[in-house]
């Protein structure tokens, strides 16, 4: 589950980790009472004013403005409220933007009136290969960490966690050694990187990423964005965080599969497909790719599949306007085929004038009542025994 900046923060500084203050607002009006109060409270005389959506690269299209007055402030939010940010991440159609936040500007003079300022990068996440949580640091911060590991793979560095102790101070410490830090600003990295290690792990994450940690002219180290991902499957005991979910960045399509247990991913093809079992949803998406078409979705119904369930997925399949057929591939083990086959038959009499052809492949438990179920209902459907005949099929509905 993706959470906004703000949202991230509020964990980060809970766990001892700095972050710049700030305050979420929906509103220009209330965008320059939260200015008024930030200067009030840290006598910052200018802010960042920072779209909240899920996605990264806002500022470079736009949604991420700094504020040298309330004036300003007002200014920004009013553009920035309400707009379609388009990003690399939101791809063409961009996302809606419903909140900001508004925020201390961390571009402050020193005692000696010099403004000297670091950007890094710093990520936790899971290392699949050695199965350990692993920080990903690097000196080039606030920039794609994606470019950075292409042309200067070299400048990216990587500190594994030993699960039975967690992360120990002398890792903090080589951390801190690595971003050429000292003095004051190398104590209060070796802080920060307890702390958002603590944060991540206590947290259930499956990512934290900083980007850019922010060294400030008086050696402050502060978390200045903030991308959090938490894992869905411990979401049960964490009703805290679980509580910041925002439906209006997800996906509708995932979300109504969800209300059914199902493990849909909305794609940009042509062929919907209704599978039990990831390995075999990735087997039926190669073989729509090889026939000619292009898997419109990932759903998988799971081994415990039920009419019900398949009617649900056929009514996600079918709001796509792209969908040009569906490929329905069952293979019974927990789950019995003529239940499937039962659940199409019903989804056709409940939806009513379904229009697009429907290819039906069934393997295993009741393989042939379903399939006998399925020949019998009188609809307009294809029924396959084999792999190559589902295959042959999607080719010739495809044309």
């Amino acid at each position: 589950m993706n959470i906004h900046e703000y949202q991230g923060k509020q964990i980060l500084k809970k766990f001892g980790v700095a972050v710049p203050e700030g305050v979420v607002v929906d509103t220009p009006s209330a965008a320059v009472q939260a200015a008024r109060q930030i200067k009030k409270e840290v006598g910052s005389g200018s802010f960042a004013v920072k779209a909240q959506i899920h996605a990264g690269g806002r500022g470079k299209g736009g949604g991420v403005k700094i504020a040298k007055s309330f004036d300003e402030v007002e200014s920004f939010a009013k553009d920035i409220l309400g707009m379609t940010l388009i990003t690399h991440q939101t791809g063409p159609e961009g996302k809606e933007v419903h909140k900001i936040l508004v925020e201390q500007s961390i571009y402050y003079p020193n005692e000696n009136g010099e403004i000297k300022v670091e950007e890094y990068y710093m990520s936790v996440l899971l290392n699949r290969s050695s199965g350990r949580n692993m920080i990903m640091y690097s000196t080039e911060g606030g920039m794609d960490i994606e470019k950075v590991a292409a042309e200067t793979p070299e400048l990216i560095f990587f500190e594994e966690i030993d699960p039975r102790t967690g992360i120990l101070p002398f890792q903090a410490r080589r951390i801190a050694f690595n971003l050429g830090l000292a003095g004051k600003a190398f104590k209060q990295m070796v802080k920060f990187v307890g702390s958002l290690y603590a944060a991540y792990a206590a947290s259930d994450a499956s990512m934290f990423e900083i980007n850019p940690v922010f060294k400030t002219s008086d050696d402050l180290i502060l978390a200045a964005d903030c991308k959090v991902n938490l894992d869905d499957n411990a979401l049960f005991r964490q009703k805290e965080f679980a509580a910041m979910r925002d439906t209006s960045e997800e996906d509708p399509y995932e979300l109504e599969a969800g209300k059914y247990d199902l493990n849909f991913v909305k794609l940009n093809g042509n062929v919907g497909c209704m599978v039990n079992g990831a390995g075999l949803a990735m087997a039926t998406m190669d073989i729509i790719k090889l026939s000619g078409g292009d898997p419109a979705n990932f759903l998988d119904v799971g081994g415990a599949a039920s009419a019900e369930t398949v009617e649900a997925g056929f009514r996600i399949i079918l709001k796509d306007p792209n969908v040009t057929a569906i490929l329905l591939n069952i293979f019974g083990g927990i789950v019995r085929c003529d239940r499937v086959a039962q659940g199409v038959v019903d989804a056709y009499k409940s939806i009513g004038n379904i229009s697009i052809p429907v290819i039906v492949r069934l393997q295993g438990t009741n393989a042939e009542e379903g399939k006998e179920l399925i020949d019998n209902s009188g609809l307009k459907v294809f029924s396959a025994i084999t792999l190559q005949e589902a295959a042959d099929l999607v080719r010739e509905v495809v044309k």
